[in-house]
């Protein structure tokens, strides 16, 4: 179906992100405070994007989804992943800024943001591997302060957000949606205060309860323990008596009640008998994920009439939902660094279903640095990947003209304050390593990151005193080049990665640290631990 053209209206649709969230900064997570309330009238203009803008309160009907303004609406969306991991703010923030990788996403002809999270990281203090003088104002914010600034970020360019539980800690996917560590409780604990967090924040549209439940996971078996559809029933109804303009995103199981498996998260087969039903009704909506050969060779992959037996496989696991108007679905991943004959016609027939069955949707990923997929941007997090956004143009009416090469970004002001402390409590200071002045000046090296391709390391420098121009070095044979480096200057020679200070990291004052990092381009990341050659002058 065609989406109906939107009457004229006011834009309180991007909220205007900063202006409706700045007050909920200062509330813990956790609390029960009143959310922010507009005056009466308010009115957030903001740059006209089009009429793909979509806003809660949400609902469903039958196989649709509805927005506040009562209108069809397709969910647009792709993932920006980090929030999950142990940098706890997106990836790729040590690259571009987050306006500009929203803007992007905008462009590219997304409307809605995919943004997964970890339990450990909404209760973290700090984040890392965020270039300061490209996001001065995520400076020495906590993750969920940060989580509140894509949102803005998002709505400013008029982007939707569809909140995802990825992990419950930031180390592992796992099965269920709770662990000896994290609780249910905790779960449903944390998805109630989110909902009330962004309760009267129109862009948050959608909560993806939890990322890809498996192996023992069950759908409707009966077991407390391992029963997911029912524990989707208990988080949903705790999300929706909070904020009931909320959808409820639900995943499937990797095994269905007649043995046959699918994809982690993908298996949809027993909604038919067994729906999430909610108190609060017309909210849920279904969500399969779905890859192609190159992540892992499902036995569909190599039958008689490959890729042509592909509809019925999914229409099978997922698809007959929306086709019987039981409920909406959204394909909440797919993706694939398009480098085989069978994953582009994976590919193509995927986009053909989703478009012909006017299904919703959600690719993995924005960011490069998805191991098995890659992304929608070259390693420069601004290079669009034009053969990947070429087979998905029947999905993206409203892209607009992408850059060919990468923009010159400008530079922001030189932070005031060190940059942003890691995820975790600083170490103590390493013992100085060999190198002249190494006496007063250390530095320690974690990978924060890392892919087939590459990874971003973070170096903290401390010195007892005050140490002006430095330079630091370490053994990487894999290393090739230098995509971008803040805080130094880094080339790659002779089997070593060598960085010297620049800008804001120089000098290093005493008994204080300064942070600085890299991304390398490398067939892989170097062996750990890595010993850090430090010289000063």
């Amino acid at each position: 179906m065609t989406t109906p053209p939107r009457a004229a209206r006011s834009r309180l649709a991007a909220l205007g992100g900063v202006l409706a969230l700045l007050a909920l900064l200062a509330a813990p997570f956790g609390s029960t405070a009143t959310a922010l309330e507009l005056p009466s009238g308010t009115v957030v203009e903001t740059a006209e994007t089009g009429d793909d803008v979509i806003t809660a309160p949400m609902r469903t009907d039958g196989s649709n989804i509805i927005d506040s303004t009562g209108d069809v609406v397709v969910i647009r969306a792709v993932a920006w992943f980090g929030m999950e991991t142990a940098n706890c703010a997106p990836h790729g923030l040590w690259s571009i800024s987050l306006d500009a990788g929203m803007a992007q996403i905008a462009a590219m002809g997304f409307n809605t943001v995919r943004l997964p999270f970890s339990t450990e990281c909404l209760a973290a203090t700090t984040a890392s591997s965020i270039n300061e003088q490209l996001n001065p104002d995520l400076v020495g914010l906590a993750p969920l302060e940060i989580m509140d600034r894509v949102v803005a970020s998002a709505a400013d360019h008029g982007v939707a957000v569809m909140l995802d539980r990825h992990r419950p800690d930031s180390g592992a996917q796992s099965a269920l949606w709770y662990t000896p560590q994290y609780s249910e409780q905790r779960w449903i604990d944390d998805w109630t205060s989110l909902a009330e967090r962004y309760r009267q924040v129109p862009s948050v549209i959608a909560v993806d309860l939890h990322n890809e439940p498996h192996g023992s996971a069950c759908w409707g078996c009966g077991d407390p323990a391992t029963d997911w559809q029912a524990a989707a029933t208990r988080a949903g109804n705790a999300v929706l008596a909070v904020n009931p303009g909320l959808l409820i995103v639900v995943e499937g199981v990797e095994t269905s009640s007649d043995g046959s498996s699918t994809w982690w998260g993908g298996g949809l087969a027993d909604v038919a008998g067994a729906p999430v039903i909610l108190d609060v009704g017309d909210r849920v909506v279904y969500s399969p994920h779905d890859y192609p050969a190159s992540v892992f060779r499902q036995t569909w992959f190599d039958a008689a009439g490959y890729p042509a037996n592909l509809d019925q496989v999914w229409t099978t696991n997922w698809g007959y939902i929306a086709q019987r108007g039981i409920a909406p679905v959204l394909v909440g991943e797919f993706g694939t660094k398009l480098e085989t004959e069978s994953d582009s016609d994976w590919l193509a027939g995927l986009v053909d279903y989703i478009d012909s069955n006017d299904l919703s949707f959600s690719y993995w990923s924005f960011n490069p640095n998805s191991g098995d997929t890659g992304g929608l941007v070259h390693d420069d997090w601004v290079t669009p990947q034009a053969s990947k956004l070429a087979a998905l143009a029947p999905l993206l009416p409203n892209a607009s003209a992408l850059p060919s090469s990468p923009p010159t970004p400008s530079t922001p002001p030189s932070p005031s304050t060190a940059p942003s402390p890691s995820t975790t409590p600083a170490p103590a200071p390493p013992k100085p390593l060999p190198g002249s002045g190494s006496d007063t000046l250390t530095a320690d090296l974690t990978v924060q990151s890392q892919w087939a391709d590459g990874y971003v390391a973070e170096v903290v420098l401390r010195s007892s005193t005050t140490a002006g121009a430095w330079t630091i070095s370490w053994s990487d044979p894999s290393a090739t080049g230098i995509e971008n480096a803040w805080g130094m200057s880094c080339v790659v020679g002779d089997g070593r990665v060598t960085c010297s200070g620049v800008d804001w990291a120089v000098p290093v004052g005493a008994s204080s640290d300064v942070r600085v990092g890299v991304q390398v381009t490398a067939h892989g990341a170097p062996a750990l631990p890595i010993a850090v050659d430090v010289r000063s002058s």
